[in-house]
């Protein structure tokens, strides 16, 4: 299994973009003594993502923010069955699209788009995993 992690300056608006926005379930969220999010965790299917706060940590060194370099290192794929409606309530929301639906050549379709903190996530119905 892989978990990818990732840090949000502003964990409750992330959260609330990620379930309210992408459609993702709340897993977990852990909080501190003054209702702070310090680890979270969403889930589509079986996939898990981790994120929490900055912190001034040894992993923290290791990781830059997207809008300090204005690109990303990682994105992340969802799979999902309802894309379109997805990509319709992302529009509605006034997500930045950075790569429109469309059609694939490997199959399905997708869409990109950036959260608010400059993270890209693709959404798309292409499953690598299904058994052809």
């Amino acid at each position: 299994m892989l978990i990818p992690a990732t840090r949000y300056r502003d964990c409750e608006a992330a959260l609330a973009f990620l379930t309210g926005v992408l459609g993702l379930r709340e897993h977990a969220v852990h909080r501190d003594e003054a209702g702070q999010i310090v680890h979270a965790q969403i889930a589509l299917g079986s996939g898990l993502m981790m994120f929490g706060p900055p912190g001034d940590g040894e992993f923290d060194a290791l990781l830059v923010a997207p809008g300090m370099v204005g690109a990303v290192t990682t994105s992340i794929y969802a799979v999902v069955a309802d894309v379109a409606a997805r990509h319709d309530r992302a529009l509605a929301a006034g997500a930045e699209i950075v790569m429109p639906l469309a059609a694939q050549p490997y199959g399905g379709s997708s869409f990109s788009l950036r959260d608010p903190e400059g993270h890209v996530w693709t959404l798309g119905d292409y499953d690598p995993m299904a058994v052809t």
